[in-house]
Order: C-alpha cells, then structure tokens, then sequence
C-alpha cells in the first residue's frame, strides 16, 4: 500500500486536504443551533460603537469580546451581509490552527515529518470537531485554539528552556481568557503540574525569569477586569464556573460519571475507537519516548473536572482534543504498517462519509426541516412589518436564528433590541402567544419550534 515513507506522506497530506476541504461546506449552511449569538452580539457591538462591552439585544451579557473584534473587523471588509460566513470562517481557521499547532509540536519531539501529520489528521478526523465543534459560529474553536496553543508551547519552552516560547505560552493564555473565560488557566495550571514532575522541566518552571512571565500572566485578567465598566463580568464568570458544581440529582449526577468518559470517546471516534482496541490487543510496540504519555496526562487530568463536575459538556473539553489526538496518534502510529493502513482506511471512510454529509443529507435536512425556514421567516417578518418599530423577546435558538438574519435583512437601520418597558405601536416576536406584549399576527413553524409575530397600537391595522 504504502511502499516507501514517501508514499505514505504524500497518502497523509491527501488525506489532510480533503479533511480540510470538507470544511468548505459548511461556511454556507443556514443557522444551526444558538450560532447567531456572536453574529448578532458582533453587529450590535460595530453599531453602537462598543468595543469593550459585549451586548446583545441591547443588553450586556457579560462576557470577554475577542471573537466579536474579529468578527467585527472581517465582516467591516467582507460586508456584514456575510456577517455568518465570516464567523464560521474564523471558527474553522482556527480550528485547522489547532491541527497546525499539533503538528507543530508532534514534530518538534518526534522528529518525523509523517508522524506529525498523522497526528493532525488525527485531530481534524475527531467526529465532533469534523462534524460539530469544529465549524460551528462558536467561541469554542477560538478558546481551543489558545488554550492549546498556550500549553504546546509551554512544554516545548519547558524541555528547551527557552524563555521566548514562555512569553509566547504567556500571551496565548492571556487571548485564551480575553476569548472566553477563567478556566483558561485551569487547563494551563493542570498541564504546569505535570509538567512538573519531570526534573528538566521542573528547574525551568521555578526559575526567577520563568516565575516573573508566570506573574505577569496571571495580572492580566486584573487589568482588562479594570477596564470595563463596572458590572460584575469577573463575578459572573466566577458565577457561572460555580454553578456547574451544583448537583441537580444523584440519579443525574450517576449518569453524568458514566456517560461523560463513553460519550468523551464517541465524540473522538473513530481514533479514539481504534486506539483503544489496538492497545486492547496488545498491537501496539513499546516506545520509551514519553512524549505521548505526558500528552495523555495532561489531557486526563484536565478532563477530570469536566468529568467528576455534576453539570458539564462535552464542548468544554475541546482545548484538550489536540492532547488527546497526539497521544492516541502515537499508539496508531506504533500498530507497524497493517494496523496504520487500517486506521488511514478508516480515516479516510470517515472524511468521506463527512463530504456525503455536508454535500447531500444535511443540506436536504435544512432545506426540509431546519434551517432555511429562518431565513424565509425573517424574510417575512421584514415585508410584514415595514414602516413600523420591531423588537424581539425571543432568546430560542431557532429565535436567535430569525433575529440574526434580521439584522441583516434591515441593514442599515439599527439592530433588534429587547421591547422598551413603554412603547406604543410595532412589532415584536416571541417564542410564546403573550397578550402582555401584543396581538398575535403571524406563526412561523420552525423545525419543532413555533415563533411568533406580535403587534401592537397602529401596526395591527398594517
């Protein structure tokens, strides 16, 4: 099959660009789920001119705007017309940055340029970053990206004693926190423990210089935490970490502890799958290189508090999959030549099935169920109510949906906000009938949702 190392490099990069390629299709699929979150938040933030504030529907919700300033400034060169393209385009860039990053750091302890892009075929071949996490409108992707990048670099400034890749590891944490949130650290901290336990690391880690960079990472939530109006965004990031900590049920709690590590593997499958029934096998040879199992550590002991958290989610745990990725490439990569043709087959049967997906059944699905009815609903409610204030109360997904293609829909006037506590004439949409807010005039069936046309005063005569 293979016939040479350079036969199977050039069957690794193939099978690299279709991975990559698979991502195109999705930068145009219709809204899925709450992605119109950053799209809208973005637009509002460009049109009220507020750079350090995330809000949305007129209202500050509080979290850190990294994602939105990109947002901001490609859809101000793309057009905000493509304002949802250019949001997953971002998630996906940064996404194939992780894989980049892995490949990066595979190399640079192994060595060997066909191991390294197995490994990062390895990550962008995880199911849920080919076929959800991966693309999605999410911050995510982002987050991941940073955190990972933050610990790779880490571990390579800690085995070569190199204090330029620590001030590099410094600044991608700091982008890490002002992506998403605190528990950026968290990964960082558990990835500095064991890093610990290895005496060369050890030494640099506790050096004067080393602790100084430590420092001054650690201030930085403080001085961007200084900058913001005063409105409790640090408490609620705090919040909203501690509130994954209450216990909903023990029945529930029961299920989160087995089905977090069984889910976990799906979502890496069909890697995970194989590396685990290799290893299963005894098909994979000794190495004394430990290199993959300081990846595992790192990975395990950061996916603990997501696991042993009694409300949690998988999307969480994505700035681990990399780590994940290089440790279950290192076991497929050490099944000799018949079992690394049988992952690439296998590999390459799941990039194939995904261009099925993306190409033929979730395209039908959107034009049949969910999706393309969001925009043909928004596209109605723009003709319905011309001429005539329109507010929105609607945070559903299929909601947000409608309301994201809104904005758009009504360029250049301002975008939707929530209903003032006194107006007179207009429209509003709801995800309920609500006599409070207005008469109901039009029901759109969105998927398994309904949304709801509201009117009130002089528009109900329109």
């Amino acid at each position: 099959m293979f016939r040479g190392e350079g036969a199977l490099e050039r069957r690794l990069w193939l099978l690299c660009v279709l991975a990559v390629l698979s991502f195109l299709p999705a930068l145009h699929f219709y809204y899925v789920g709450e992605e119109a979150i950053f799209p809208i938040s973005s637009l509002e933030m460009w049109h009220g001119n507020s750079w350090l504030v995330q809000i949305m529907y007129g209202a500050n919700v509080r979290h850190n705007p990294l994602f939105n300033w990109l947002i901001m400034l490609f859809s101000a060169v793309a057009g905000w017309k493509h304002v949802l393209v250019v949001t997953r385009a971002l998630s996906v860039l940064a996404t194939l940055g992780s894989s980049g990053v892995l490949f990066w750091l595979a190399r640079r302890f192994s060595g060997d340029r066909p191991f390294a892009l197995f490994a990062a075929l390895t990550y962008l071949s995880f199911s849920d970053v080919a076929l959800y996490h991966g693309w999605l409108a999410y911050v995510d992707p982002l987050f991941a990206f940073f955190v990972f990048s933050s610990v790779a670099l880490l571990w390579v400034a800690s085995e070569e004693s190199s204090l330029r890749l620590l001030a590099l590891s410094a600044a991608s944490l700091s982008l890490a926190f002002l992506a998403k949130a605190f528990t950026a650290y968290a990964f960082y901290g558990l990835a500095v423990v064991v890093l610990l336990a290895r005496p060369k690391c050890r030494r640099f880690l506790l050096s004067g210089p080393s602790l100084g960079l430590a420092a001054v990472a650690l201030t930085f939530p403080l001085l961007w935490l200084s900058l913001l109006p005063s409105q409790g965004q640090g408490g609620r990031m705090f919040a909203e970490i501690l509130s994954k900590l209450a216990v909903p049920g023990l029945g529930d709690y029961a299920r989160q502890l087995v089905g977090f590590p069984l889910e976990a593997m799906l979502r890496m499958a069909p890697v995970s799958v194989l590396a685990v029934y290799q290893l299963w096998r005894g098909k994979v040879a000794r190495n004394d290189a430990d290199s993959f199992r300081t990846a595992f550590w790192m990975a395990f002991l950061n996916l603990l508090p997501y696991w042993l958290s009694p409300q949690s989610g998988i999307r969480y745990i994505l700035p681990i999959y990399p780590l994940f990725a290089l440790a279950f490439a290192g076991a497929l990569w050490r099944t000799g030549e018949q079992g690394l043709k049988i992952s690439l087959r296998w590999i390459g049967g799941f990039v194939g099935l995904k261009l099925v997906l993306f190409l033929v059944l979730f395209p039908w699905y959107q034009s049949h169920y969910r999706g393309e009815n969001y925009l043909k609903a928004a596209q109605e409610i723009v003709r319905e109510t011309a001429g005539f204030p329109l507010f929105v109360a609607d945070v559903s997904s299929s909601g947000l949906s409608v309301a994201g293609y809104l904005d758009v829909l009504r360029l250049p006037q301002a975008p939707l906000v929530f209903p003032p506590e006194k107006w007179s004439s207009g429209y509003v949409i709801s995800y309920i009938e609500n006599p409070a807010l207005g008469k109901t005039v039009r029901t759109f069936k969105l998927g398994g949702d309904r949304l709801f046309l509201l009117c009130r005063g002089e528009a109900c005569r329109n």
